[in-house]
């Protein structure tokens, strides 16, 4: 019971460090987004892309 306990304790500490430091880095500015977002994967910005895209001038000629 009392291992289990210092585990717990252990992963929340870890956890918490974990959350403080990515609150730290975005209020600095920093993410996990590298900003390509034609080759992005992802859909956090599809909206916001496919709006781009489609407001492109096109020329076929």
């Amino acid at each position: 019971m009392i291992a289990t306990l210092i585990i717990a304790l252990i992963l929340v500490v870890i956890v918490a460090f974990i959350i403080k430091k990515m609150i730290k880095d975005k209020l600095q500015g920093k993410s996990s987004c590298g900003g390509d977002c034609e080759a992005c994967g992802g859909v956090c910005h599809a909206f916001d892309t496919a709006d781009k895209i489609s407001k492109k001038k096109v020329d076929l000629n």
